[in-house]
């Protein structure tokens, strides 16, 4: 979604505190509803959690790991990646899995695991590119 349509709904929500907490991602969301620590890592991707409640932000730090390099490579070459493999502050990096394999990599570590030809830019993460017939979405408040 675009930046300044983000900041329409989260200036919205700021205006009537009743309503909860907020989140980026439903899978934080869902884990805060259930007690839980995002199982995708999204802890990761720190910008994501600028809005989360304090004590789903210390359930997700404490749960939260940067996982071996020889575990995730094993794990990636099994199931088909090819070419290097990293591990940023932010994430796992793969090249030639498709979505599933790597959610499975993405879940069972607890950290985000991102394709190399699609990356997760800053402050972008899960925004398309296109999608929007308008730039900023509706003008109705």
């Amino acid at each position: 979604m675009p930046e300044v349509a983000e900041q329409r709904i989260l200036a919205a929500f700021e205006r009537d505190s009743g309503w909860g907490a907020l989140f980026r991602k439903t899978s934080c969301g869902v884990a805060y509803a259930h007690g839980e620590a995002d199982y995708n890592g999204h802890f990761g991707i720190r910008e994501l959690c600028e809005i989360c409640p304090p004590e789903q932000l210390a359930r997700c730090e404490a749960a939260w790991v940067k996982p071996e390099l020889r575990a995730v490579t094993q794990q990636a070459r099994e199931l088909g990646a090819s070419g290097p493999i990293d591990i940023t502050d932010r994430a796992i990096v793969v090249e030639g899995l498709d979505e599933a394999p790597r959610y499975y990599l993405q879940h069972g570590f607890g950290y985000q695991c991102h394709d190399r030809a699609k990356p997760h830019h800053h402050r972008q993460h899960g925004r398309a590119d296109l999608g929007w017939t308008a730039k900023n979405g509706s003008t109705t408040p």
